[in-house]
């Protein structure tokens, strides 16, 4: 099996490609932005921001006069959303910094709205993490989080996969499960969190908790026409060139013995899902692959009491 055992990348870099461009119907996102009265924000906060993609999606839906800041724990990354956000034309709007989600640098109710995409799944604590975000925000504020049960991607099938035999399909799915387990063994985050959130939020004192899913699919189809279908083709092309199946191997191989396999059965899974993966490029390449590209993402909120 090929190795991604080349020097750590920081957080979710693997993430950070042109497909997150087109995570969002920006209709949607306006229709969430009515709902959640952004209209009314002045300060707003993007926690574990990355390199700022969530915030330059809802600034657009913010009034003119409105600010919006960054925290993540990664240099790299803060740097670069400033620099993203400058070539956006939103230099004078935004700021970023470095902090911790568990220790926001911020004084207490400083924001209109605290919000966060796919931090949640990162952190050992999520409830610790919305107590800290309801620290910095105002009374009658939002606390606005996007969170995934990313274990749906694993029963998102493309042709290869819908044609498997029900064997490889449960090997895969067993794949995802350990991995997803083991890392929250490790204390490192559970990536279907956005499954337990309205609970979190109502157990902390968020009040009006909503729910609702985004209503964004990443379909591939031949002849792959468009740059988001390209971009989401180029990557899933990459990945099977060098195996990479979620997480490096040093972290699967980790997860997977926290959840109780060892070292053997970490070895025949990985096998299976890189075939997979492997059956799906050759597709896209020879123009035969095709799925919906579903997923599960959770936009959770909830205000704080006034």
């Amino acid at each position: 099996m090929a190795s991604t055992d080349a020097p750590a990348k920081p957080h979710s870099a693997e993430y950070f490609g042109e497909p997150r461009d087109f995570w969002w119907n920006t209709d949607f996102v306006a229709l969430m932005a009515r709902r959640w009265r952004l209209g009314s924000v002045r300060m707003a906060l993007d926690l574990g921001c990355g390199v700022g993609h969530w915030g330059r999606v809802l600034l657009p839906h913010l009034p003119v006069e409105a600010r919006l800041f960054g925290v993540d724990r990664e240099p790299g990354w803060v740097e670069e959303a400033a620099r993203r956000a400058e070539a956006a034309g939103y230099a004078d709007r935004t700021g970023y910094r470095l902090g911790d989600a568990e220790r926001i640098p911020f004084h207490d109710e400083t924001f209109d709205l605290v919000t966060c995409q796919t931090l949640l799944i990162h952190v050992p604590d999520p409830r610790a993490v919305l107590r800290e975000m309801m620290r910095v925000l105002k009374p009658g504020g939002l606390v606005a989080m996007v969170e995934p049960n990313n274990l749906s991607a694993a029963v998102a099938l493309g042709t290869a996969m819908f044609h498997a035999e029900p064997a490889t399909l449960l090997d895969v799915v067993r794949f995802h499960v350990l991995c997803q387990l083991g890392k929250a063994r490790l204390g490192e985050g559970h990536n279907a969190v956005g499954e337990q959130l309205p609970g979190y939020a109502a157990e902390v004192g968020l009040l009006d908790v909503q729910a609702y899913v985004s209503d964004k699919a990443s379909a591939l189809y031949p002849p792959y026409r468009g740059r988001e279908q390209q971009a989401l083709r180029d990557e899933a092309l990459e990945w099977a060139e060098r195996g990479f199946l979620g997480w490096a191997e040093r972290d699967t191989r980790r997860y997977l013995l926290a959840a109780g396999a060892d070292d053997e059965e970490h070895d025949r899974l990985a096998k299976v899902v890189l075939a997979a993966s492997r059956a799906a490029a050759a597709g896209l390449r020879a123009g035969t692959e095709h799925a919906a590209g579903g997923g599960v993402q959770y936009l959770i909120s909830g205000r704080k009491p006034g």
